[in-house]
């Protein structure tokens, strides 16, 4: 048996009832829409309320868009960093000290200071932080991102399942 041999077995499926092909059967004349009237002509459009405003007019449409492809990072402050114990300050140090959630994306920011020389591993830093961070002494290792280089998988409702 193959596909194109599959079949529903017989008197399980009807013909669709044709409506207005002449008085040798049912649905003849009015085909089945009564006698006169808006309903039994083609003048309904689709989306029709009876004169209220359709929904498709009464529901906000909103200005601008969501950028799929957005990098969206977990900030940390060089300030911040000397809440980690230890000279080297990974992302599991980060999340261990409260400063990152797991899997979070982590970008180093320039707000604060910095007392001692670190090892700061993230995915991203700023210009100043980078400057704050090699002033202290310190070094940085950018992390690659998850996804490689280029941009992100699309994320949200209206991408998924394409």
């Amino acid at each position: 048996m193959k596909l194109h041999d599959l079949a529903p077995p017989k008197g399980a499926t009807k013909a669709k009832q044709r409506v207005g092909r002449g008085t040798g059967g049912k649905g003849h004349k009015t085909a089945g829409r009564g006698t006169k009237g808006q309903h039994a002509r083609n003048t309904v459009p689709t989306g029709f309320e009876g004169g209220q405003l359709p929904l498709m007019q009464r529901i906000p449409k909103l200005k601008g868009f969501k950028n799929p492809f957005r990098i969206a990072y977990t900030p940390v402050n060089v300030g911040a960093l000397g809440q980690v114990d230890g000279d080297e300050v990974t992302l599991q140090s980060m999340i261990d000290a409260g400063l990152c959630r797991p899997k979070a994306l982590v970008k180093i920011l320039g707000q604060g200071t910095l007392e001692r020389p670190l090892r700061v591993s993230a995915h991203a830093f700023s210009a100043s932080a980078q400057a704050a961070i090699t002033s202290a002494g310190g070094s940085i290792e950018r992390i690659p991102l998850p996804f490689g280089h280029g941009r992100p998988p699309a994320s949200g409702n209206a991408l998924m399942n394409r």
